[in-house]
């Protein structure tokens, strides 16, 4: 088989796993770079390339243009009336060229679409998906200064300007700090641990509890105290699990207080989160008191990991 290598065309920033460091590390929010959009490093079959279109080498007359250079046109209009911000993570499908014509990614030949921050890949994406709403698809024409510049990718070549297609699927907005972040409320309960935690809404009355080895399925966002958000599974689209005993000290006790069904929110202090003496150090763990809002989805078998708040 022969190896198809499939290039990582929006660049992404940064991600980070927080957990124990013996545990599988998983992207999220702060440290580890997650490559988006790729299947990355796979062998198999190559996929028959996509042709070009006739205006791949340069934009039409009739593509508008921004004053970074980029060009673009809208193939087919869309059906949304927002456009993702900076912040938000979109889904889309799209393909890249060479301006001779010479495909090097596309997520249609993957079969599946794929996710991204935004503000986590090359400029040229970063401004043409804030022109788009959800449905349209639009063409692009990066030059090579908003792309990969004079460094290139693999099957990219230095200061190469780059056309895609792009289809937008859908926008993520990214959950917005609670207004009482900074500090817990006078009405959040408080443990003897220091943990302080407020009900959000209730699941049924009879719902099963958790237990401190039990395995989780939750949806959760957190933000430091002033209101910056590190990791959420709204924006990945999907829970995550994980068993209770290999979390921060913060979860493996507020968990334990929910019911299948119960949103919450928790003020966690540093010492039961990544400043705990006990655990061992992780660069880009974010530090001091950290706010979660948590839904427990289910108690049972663990999915596989993804950024969960280890």
């Amino acid at each position: 088989m022969k190896r198809l290598v499939v290039v990582v065309c929006a660049l992404v920033l940064s991600s980070a796993c927080i957990g124990k460091s013996e545990d599988k590390q998983a992207p999220s929010a702060s440290a580890d770079p997650v490559p988006v959009p790729t299947a990355g490093g796979r062998d198999m079959l190559k996929p028959e390339p996509i042709p070009a279109p006739l205006d791949v080498a340069a934009p039409p007359d009739d593509a508008a243009k921004t004053a970074s250079g980029l060009a673009t046109k809208v193939i087919a209009p869309g059906t949304g009336t927002t456009h993702p911000a900076p912040s938000d993570t979109v889904k889309v499908n799209y393909t890249g060229w060479t301006t001779d014509g010479k495909m090097f990614d596309s997520s249609l030949t993957r079969g599946q679409p794929t996710s991204f921050g935004v503000s986590q890949v090359i400029p040229g994406w970063t401004e043409g998906l804030q022109l788009m709403v959800a449905g349209e698809k639009r063409r692009m024409w990066i030059p090579a200064n908003i792309a990969y510049g004079a460094r290139g990718m693999p099957g990219i070549p230095p200061n190469s300007a780059l056309t895609f297609d792009v289809e937008l699927l859908d926008i993520v907005t990214t959950p917005k700090a609670p207004p009482d972040v900074g500090a817990p409320p006078e009405g959040a309960k408080k443990t003897a641990s220091g943990l302080a935690y407020k009900l959000l809404s209730s699941g049924a009355a009879n719902a099963a509890k958790p237990g401190p080895t039990d395995s989780v399925t939750v949806s959760y966002t957190g933000w430091t105290t002033d209101g910056k958000m590190f990791d959420s599974t709204v924006t990945r689209g999907q829970p995550t699990s994980f068993p209770l005993n290999h979390v921060i000290k913060g979860w493996t006790e507020g968990l334990q207080l929910m019911k299948v069904g119960d949103k919450m929110r928790f003020w966690i202090p540093g010492k039961l989160a990544y400043d705990d003496p006990d655990r061992p150090k992780r660069a880009g763990a974010p530090q001091g008191t950290l706010v979660f809002d948590v839904e427990l989805v289910s108690i049972g078998p663990p999915m596989p990991p993804h950024g969960t708040p280890r």
